[in-house]
């Protein structure tokens, strides 16, 4: 079992910075495949990042790209996700994802609200 909880979120100006963290707690992550989603008021659950445990190969939504940074530190299982150059597009609710490569089970955290003021 996997177990996550996010912080970091906030209110921010448009342009700003966030650092949203992902604190992990479980056996092994070894074979899991790490992310981040967000969902908007009246919009679904969309991809923003994601990041292999092992070989920190990284993803990224076209929407982030340039502007997000997506990272980990193994000896801590924590993920990060650096948000830059923030826009009200941006806001949303943002969840830390865990999903096991073997059997696409989904763990989820209780997400953390992001808010962009334009």
């Amino acid at each position: 079992q996997v177990q996550l909880v996010e912080s970091g979120g906030g209110l921010v100006q448009t342009g700003g910075s966030l650092r949203l963290s992902c604190a992990a707690s479980g056996r092994t992550f070894s074979n899991y495949v790490w992310g981040w989603f967000r969902q908007a008021p009246g919009k679904e659950r969309e991809f923003v990042a994601r990041i292999s445990w092992i070989g920190g190969s990284t993803a990224y939504a076209d929407s982030v790209k340039g502007r997000f940074t997506i990272s980990r530190d193994n000896a801590k299982s924590t993920m990060t996700l650096q948000m830059n150059s923030l826009k009200p597009e941006d806001t949303a609710v943002y969840y830390c994802n865990a999903r096991r490569t073997s059997t696409v089970d989904d763990y989820w955290g209780q997400g953390t609200q992001v808010t962009v003021a334009s």
